[in-house]
């Protein structure tokens, strides 16, 4: 067990407040690492204002990027001194995983989200001072990377081989870069003249932008309240945009489209309202995906005889339905040749300044905030 330090949130609506942890060693199966960078994703926020149920006080974080320190003696695929990305866990034992479909692992709630703690039950992290007798919640999808360390599966710390790319980087791949770019590359996946429209142009939402240049789509529309969001979306690929503050979605991408619609939508937003207007803005036996989360229990009333008469496909996308461990170092490659360039969506905040980088992205000011943790001594 090691002391190190974390940015603990308390209570539902509290603060990010740096505190000292102590952190389990690893385990046969685990990895410790040196976190040099996190990224902070709209889930990370929805958990603290309770929109997204998970136990508190608790270490947040799910977009940690750095070196390997420790192993267990069980671990095969990184050893210390590796760089990594950390992603969401999977059990590795369930039909889904021994299928190669973590994301449907039938533990992923508990390992990821609900638990707080390793699947047997056991904490993985403590308090200390007055908090010593304190339960804390950690493992959030199997990293709690709020942390100047944190304590991973074999699973889900994903090597990454070749030149060198900056910690503050390569953070966002283990989430929202995987997110965005996996639901147009593993899911929709479109094919020559098709359009895709993508709701929502925060870091999901651009990534998925940016993965669709890669792909043979005629068209690329970015959909958002945000004139500056919809500059960059044409800047980083779109070839069309709509302000859904002063025109209807549905009506611009019927329009853009000789009111055929679109072969493939992309919510990402998280606004029931946006999942609604990507349904109703599909060509006949076109396909939504499912991104956003909005609070738990939000329901969307859709048409049903417009189901039965227009045949949508509607389909929940989580993690990019993506194999990590070769998805992405996939997208780390497409980085470097300058075909994923998601430096542009990125602006580092010191970790001690935690609660300001909450502020900008809550305000809209930034479209992926990333925490850099010091150099180690």
């Amino acid at each position: 067990m090691i002391e190190t330090t974390a940015a603990v949130v308390r209570e539902t609506g509290g603060p990010f407040r740096p505190e000292t942890v102590r952190l389990d060693g690893p385990r046969e199966d685990e990895v410790l690492v040196r976190i040099r960078a996190v990224g902070i994703c709209h889930t990370d926020l929805s958990v603290r204002a309770g929109r997204t149920p998970a136990p508190l006080p608790a270490v947040l974080g799910h977009e940690g990027a750095g070196t390997v320190t420790a192993v267990g003696r069980a671990v095969t695929r990184v050893r210390p001194g590796d760089t990594v990305v950390l992603t969401f866990d999977s059990c590795g034992a369930c039909p889904s995983c021994l299928a190669g479909r973590p994301v449907r692992c039938d533990h992923w709630a508990a390992l990821n989200l609900f638990g707080g703690r390793r699947l047997d039950g056991s904490a993985t992290l403590r308090g200390t001072g007055r908090h010593r007798d304190t339960a804390l919640h950690g493992h959030f999808f199997g990293q709690s990377s709020f942390a100047a360390h944190a304590l991973a599966d074999e699973r889900n710390a994903v090597p990454v081989p070749g030149p060198p790319v900056p910690f503050e980087l390569l953070a966002p791949f283990g989430c929202g870069v995987q997110t965005g770019a996996g639901a147009v590359l593993n899911v929709l996946r479109p094919r020559p003249g098709d359009t895709l429209a993508v709701f929502g142009a925060g870091a999901v939402g651009l990534a998925a932008v940016l993965a669709a240049r890669l792909t043979p789509v005629a068209r690329i529309v970015a959909v958002d309240l945000r004139p500056a969001r919809l500059a960059l979306a044409l800047e980083l690929g779109a070839t069309d945009v709509v302000d859904a503050g002063s025109e209807d979605p549905v009506a611009a991408v019927r329009a853009l489209t000789g009111g055929r619609g679109a072969e493939h939508t992309l919510e990402t937003s998280g606004s029931v309202r946006a999942l609604r207007q990507a349904v109703e803005a599909l060509a006949v036996g076109g396909t939504c995906g499912v991104v956003g989360a909005p609070p738990a229990g939000s329901e969307v009333g859709l048409d049903v005889p417009g189901l039965l008469a227009r045949a949508p496909r509607i389909v929940g996308v989580n993690q990019g339905a993506s194999v990590p461990g070769r998805f992405l170092p996939a997208l780390v490659d497409l980085f470097r040749a300058g075909r994923l360039p998601v430096d542009r969506l990125v602006r580092t905040f010191p970790f001690a300044a935690i609660e300001e980088a909450v502020a900008a992205a809550e305000a809209g000011e930034v479209v992926k905030p990333v925490l850099v943790l010091p150099d180690p001594p």
